[in-house]
Protein backbone atom coordinates (compact mmCIF):
# COMPACT_ATOMS: atom_id res chain seq x y z
CA UNK A 1 0.00 0.00 0.00
CA UNK A 2 1.44 3.32 -1.09
CA UNK A 3 1.57 6.05 1.52
CA UNK A 4 2.76 9.63 1.19
CA UNK A 5 2.90 11.54 4.47
CA UNK A 6 3.57 15.27 4.48
CA UNK A 7 4.90 17.21 7.45
CA UNK A 8 6.43 20.58 8.26
CA UNK A 9 3.51 22.89 7.67
CA UNK A 10 2.43 25.58 10.11
CA UNK A 11 1.94 29.27 10.71
CA UNK A 12 4.71 31.62 9.60
CA UNK A 13 5.03 35.37 9.20
CA UNK A 14 5.45 36.96 5.77
CA UNK A 15 9.07 36.72 4.70
CA UNK A 16 9.60 33.61 6.77
CA UNK A 17 10.58 30.08 5.80
CA UNK A 18 9.26 26.57 6.14
CA UNK A 19 10.56 23.19 5.04
CA UNK A 20 8.02 20.61 4.03
CA UNK A 21 8.83 16.90 3.97
CA UNK A 22 7.03 14.01 2.33
CA UNK A 23 7.90 10.49 3.42
CA UNK A 24 6.95 7.79 0.94
CA UNK A 25 6.42 4.08 1.48
CA UNK A 26 5.09 1.16 -0.50
CA UNK A 27 6.61 2.20 -3.82
CA UNK A 28 9.94 2.12 -5.61
CA UNK A 29 10.61 5.72 -4.65
CA UNK A 30 13.64 6.33 -6.86
CA UNK A 31 11.61 5.30 -9.91
CA UNK A 32 8.96 7.96 -9.36
CA UNK A 33 8.94 11.61 -10.17
CA UNK A 34 7.74 13.55 -7.13
CA UNK A 35 5.72 16.72 -7.09
CA UNK A 36 4.34 19.33 -4.75
CA UNK A 37 0.96 20.93 -5.34
CA UNK A 38 -1.11 23.33 -3.30
CA UNK A 39 -4.75 24.24 -2.91
CA UNK A 40 -6.05 27.45 -1.39
CA UNK A 41 -9.65 27.78 -0.16
CA UNK A 42 -12.04 28.15 -3.08
CA UNK A 43 -9.33 27.51 -5.66
CA UNK A 44 -8.25 24.56 -7.74
CA UNK A 45 -5.22 22.50 -6.85
CA UNK A 46 -2.16 23.92 -8.61
CA UNK A 47 1.33 22.75 -9.44
CA UNK A 48 4.21 24.06 -7.35
CA UNK A 49 7.31 22.02 -8.18
CA UNK A 50 8.43 18.59 -9.35
CA UNK A 51 11.63 16.58 -9.38
CA UNK A 52 12.80 13.45 -11.12
CA UNK A 53 16.51 13.80 -10.65
CA UNK A 54 18.92 16.58 -9.74
CA UNK A 55 18.92 17.64 -13.38
CA UNK A 56 15.20 17.31 -13.96
CA UNK A 57 13.45 19.88 -11.82
CA UNK A 58 10.62 22.20 -12.71
CA UNK A 59 8.97 25.03 -10.82
CA UNK A 60 5.82 27.04 -11.24
CA UNK A 61 6.69 30.62 -12.18
CA UNK A 62 5.26 32.03 -8.98
CA UNK A 63 7.76 30.16 -6.78
CA UNK A 64 10.94 30.45 -8.83
CA UNK A 65 13.76 31.82 -6.73
CA UNK A 66 11.85 31.29 -3.48
CA UNK A 67 11.15 27.55 -3.25
CA UNK A 68 13.54 24.64 -3.70
CA UNK A 69 12.52 21.03 -4.24
CA UNK A 70 14.90 18.19 -3.43
CA UNK A 71 14.81 14.48 -2.76
CA UNK A 72 16.73 11.90 -0.77
CA UNK A 73 16.21 8.50 -2.36
CA UNK A 74 17.95 6.77 0.53
CA UNK A 75 15.28 8.15 2.88
CA UNK A 76 12.36 7.88 0.44
CA UNK A 77 11.68 11.54 1.13
CA UNK A 78 11.05 14.64 -0.95
CA UNK A 79 11.41 18.14 0.45
CA UNK A 80 10.15 21.61 -0.35
CA UNK A 81 12.17 24.46 1.12
CA UNK A 82 10.04 27.58 1.06
CA UNK A 83 11.65 30.98 1.64
CA UNK A 84 10.34 34.54 1.41
CA UNK A 85 6.84 33.32 2.05
CA UNK A 86 3.91 35.54 1.13
CA UNK A 87 0.31 35.55 2.38
CA UNK A 88 -0.76 34.28 -1.05
CA UNK A 89 1.28 31.13 -0.42
CA UNK A 90 -1.29 30.12 2.19
CA UNK A 91 -2.74 26.77 1.17
CA UNK A 92 -2.78 23.07 1.86
CA UNK A 93 0.37 21.61 0.31
CA UNK A 94 0.21 18.12 -1.16
CA UNK A 95 2.92 15.69 -2.11
CA UNK A 96 2.33 13.47 -5.14
CA UNK A 97 4.09 10.61 -6.93
CA UNK A 98 4.18 10.02 -10.68
CA UNK A 99 5.39 6.65 -11.95
CA UNK A 100 6.49 8.33 -15.17
CA UNK A 101 10.11 9.42 -15.13
CA UNK A 102 9.33 12.95 -16.20
CA UNK A 103 8.53 16.15 -14.38
CA UNK A 104 4.91 16.93 -15.15
CA UNK A 105 2.54 19.62 -13.96
CA UNK A 106 -1.00 18.29 -14.31
CA UNK A 107 -2.86 16.95 -11.31
CA UNK A 108 -4.31 14.03 -13.28
CA UNK A 109 -0.84 12.81 -14.27
CA UNK A 110 0.08 11.88 -10.70
CA UNK A 111 -0.73 8.43 -9.38
CA UNK A 112 -0.55 8.82 -5.61
CA UNK A 113 -1.27 11.67 -3.21
CA UNK A 114 -0.68 12.52 0.40
CA UNK A 115 -3.25 14.01 2.75
CA UNK A 116 -1.66 17.43 2.73
CA UNK A 117 -0.17 19.83 5.26
CA UNK A 118 -1.49 23.30 6.01
CA UNK A 119 0.75 26.30 5.42
CA UNK A 120 -0.50 29.65 6.68
CA UNK A 121 1.43 32.86 6.04
CA UNK A 122 0.11 35.67 8.20
CA UNK A 123 1.28 38.37 10.55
Amino acid sequence: QVQLVESGGGLVQPGGSLRLSCAASGLAFSSYAMGWFRQAPGKEREFVAAIWSFTRIYYANFVKGRFTISRDNAKNTVYLQMNSLKPEDTAIYYCAADRNSEVRVAVYEYDYWGQGTQVTVSS
